[in-house]
């Protein structure tokens, strides 16, 4: 057979039939920012308003008392809180334990609805005002679990927050073994984080932005990403773990802006607000992986901690920023589940 090619045609003698010759592809449209570091880090949404999930289609979800207050003040979701009320009227509780049971309630089924909406994992809360309180952790995570598996959802597609105190991270190790798994919140050093992965815990959530808050009130300057305290314990402890071996996984949390979590591409997991996915999704330009578990093994770290808990609350102690912040973030928290309270209240 015969056959020639002409400029854009290809004739063959055996057939004479004429055939264009197929189109160069078009070029592939470059990923976003956000696409591009969900190559090398699950993205978790840090919000309990649905439309944002679903916008931004993140893997996990995390939320928070401050959260599911905001968004049980927003209209579109008052038939999910009316149902809550409904149910609970029935419940023949009064007073604090009716408020209690009725918020325990309402982060759940906002829980519920969000499993709905992501494929992964949804945290939790336990209430902040049990923070240096072991045996009451453990009460309330095993209670808020239970609601979720009445409701067919199986305890490894969530994880019960707990505060990185003491207390907190006895009941972790407790409730692991349960195979209920912990993300440990309001964490500010390595020594939380040791006590977390020797605890078990299955995640921790260093909080960056609180971090940054605590350098830039005591010195009264601004730091570029690359030197932010915040960035810079969240890759102490990446190291940390990643050198010695630690399962426990990594989710950078509390970011006050995007190159923080830039600079962190590459952490097992990051949980970012709807207000900097946006900025993500936004801009096309190049995400460089800065965190990997082959570079952290080659960095120099801190010798292995041994802690018990006398060594764990005097390195604490010595960490001004860590144990004012964790302080301040149980005050917080506890504010916000009060103001929640009293929100339903209202309305009971």
């Amino acid at each position: 057979m015969l056959s020639g090619n002409f400029g854009n045609r290809v004739y063959t003698m055996e057939t004479m039939t004429e055939t264009s010759a197929p189109a160069p592809a078009a070029p592939a449209p470059a990923l976003d920012q956000l696409d591009q570091l969900k190559q090398f880090t699950t993205v978790v949404a840090d919000t309990g308003d649905f439309a944002a999930l679903k916008q931004f289609a993140p893997q996990d979800a995390t939320t928070n008392p401050s959260l599911i207050l905001k968004a049980a003040e927003m209209p579109e979701y008052q038939p999910l809180v009316d149902k809550v009320l409904a149910d609970q009227r029935g419940a023949g509780l009064a007073g604090q334990a009716a408020l209690d049971q009725l918020i325990d309630h309402l982060l759940v089924v906002f829980g519920l609805e969000i499993l709905k909406v992501v494929p992964g994992r949804v945290s939790t809360e336990v209430s902040a005002t049990l923070s240096f309180d072991t045996q009451g952790t453990l009460a309330k995570a095993r209670y808020l679990i239970s609601l979720y598996e009445k409701s067919g959802i199986p305890r490894e597609r969530v994880l019960i927050k707990i505060a990185s105190t003491w207390e907190g991270i006895r009941a972790a190790h407790a409730l692991q073994k349960e195979g209920i798994n912990c993300n440990m919140t309001l964490l500010f050093s390595l020594p939380q984080a040791v006590a977390a992965a020797k605890a078990g815990a299955k995640l921790i959530s260093p909080f960056v932005g609180r971090i940054l808050d605590w350098h830039k009130g005591k010195t009264g300057r601004d730091y570029p990403a690359a030197e932010d305290p915040g960035v810079e314990s969240v890759k102490e402890i990446y190291t940390y773990y990643k050198k010695y071996g630690y399962p426990t996984e990594i989710m950078g949390a509390s970011f006050r802006n995007a190159g923080e979590i830039l600079e962190l591409a590459g952490c097992d997991l990051l949980t970012i607000s709807p207000k900097l996915l946006a900025e993500l999704k936004a801009s096309p330009a190049p995400v460089e992986r800065k965190l990997s578990p082959a570079a952290a093994k080659s960095v120099k770290v801190p010798r292995l901690l041994h802690l018990d808990e006398k060594k764990f609350r005097w390195l604490l102690n010595e960490n001004a920023m860590a144990t004012e912040k964790t302080a301040e973030g149980i005050r917080l928290f506890a504010a916000d589940a009060a103001k929640l309270a009293e929100h339903l209240a209202a309305r009971l």
